[in-house]
């Protein structure tokens, strides 16, 4: 899947939001036909996929054009919500274009409302519950903060109950309103390791009913250590949350720019109005930055000494945030590799 932000806007304040609203000329949307082209650009790429995220996509209002010329030309297309602009008639246009749809829910009715906003808890599960109806609830996101952390099975067993495809959680990445926040915020290194033990329960306990994953590269050590016989086929072939800004990923802004991660707001490649999604991804993957980020000897500290590094190598954005250097530590995780342990 390749996945356009189509705007920085909303109608919720979440207190960890990724994207501030944009305060330069050059970050504004593009126009419909723009919009048409970035269309144009991911199938020509060849991804099956049209993925669409905001802000919230439903507040645009050529968006619905958009998701139609998607699907004329034969695109899958997903979008994710966080149900605040959530209606009857938008629901319908969801439907009549099989939109495989996401709702954001953070927790229980508490920690969500706490995070979201009074209300939003019954927003959100008013869409998941309309949406499922209607065959089209495809996964259930939850991102993990202090307030959440011990809470984890709700989001899983509300998808369940609701028939949704996945659910996925993720770690907390400081940008945003959420870098503004995260002192207050982030889990600790030693909240995180418990949450995704949890999480690692419950991918077990519903295997079968539906799919638990996580946007965290570290998760990755925790099922290696707990599971090691299936390890490399769920690592594979099912593992959503390895470090994509080496070069695994490429995603496309509101404003028509290519990025190499779904959080970091530098390091574009390009934009939709001069340069093909294929020539972004090419200059994308010979990049030497990209290069040197994709080969984990380069990294520093615990995670460039780590028996883990080649499958984990943690979150570089994160690690950029705390210490300035991309290649530095990820703090999150509370791992001390065997060289570095006493005795």
């Amino acid at each position: 899947m390749v996945t356009w932000r189509c705007t920085r806007r909303c109608v919720g304040n979440c207190i960890y939001c990724s994207y501030t609203p944009p305060v330069k000329p050059e970050d504004a949307e593009v126009n419909t036909k723009l919009g048409y082209k970035i269309v144009d650009e991911v199938y020509d790429f060849g991804s099956p996929w049209f993925g669409i995220s905001g802000g919230e996509p439903l507040v645009r209002d050529d968006i619905f054009d958009i998701i139609e010329y998607a699907k004329r030309i034969g695109f899958e297309v997903s979008l994710i919500t966080s149900g605040f602009a959530f209606d009857e008639k938008r629901l319908k246009k969801l439907v009549k274009n099989e939109v495989h749809t996401a709702v954001s829910i953070d927790g229980s009715p508490e920690s969500n409302d706490r995070i979201r906003g009074k209300g939003s808890y019954d927003k959100a599960l008013f869409a998941m519950k309309k949406l499922s109806e209607n065959g089209i609830l495809d996964c259930v996101v939850t991102t993990m903060t202090k307030y959440n952390i011990k809470d984890m099975e709700h989001p899983t067993k509300l998808a369940a109950e609701l028939g949704a495809r996945m659910v996925v959680y993720h770690n907390l990445v400081p940008v945003g309103r959420a870098g503004t926040n995260m002192p207050d915020l982030a889990p600790t290194a030693d909240e995180y390791e418990a949450a995704f033990n949890q999480i690692y329960d419950l991918q077990v306990a519903y295997a079968g009913k539906i799919k638990v994953n996580v946007y965290a590269p570290f998760y990755a050590r925790i099922v290696r250590q707990r599971n090691p016989v299936d390890f490399w086929d769920w690592f594979r072939n099912g593992f959503l949350g390895k470090c994509s800004i080496g070069g695994n990923y490429i995603s496309i802004t509101e404003n028509g720019d290519y990025r190499a991660c779904g959080f970091h707001e530098g390091h574009r490649v390009g934009n939709v109005r001069n340069k093909t999604l294929t020539s972004a991804w090419n200059d994308l993957q010979n990049s030497d930055l990209y290069q040197r980020l994709r080969d984990k000897s380069n990294l520093k500290g615990k995670c460039g000494v780590c028996e883990y590094r080649e499958i984990c190598g943690g979150c570089r954005t994160r690690a950029e945030y705390y210490t300035g250097d991309l290649f530095e530590s990820d703090p999150a995780c509370n791992y001390i590799p065997k060289v570095m342990r006493g005795g």
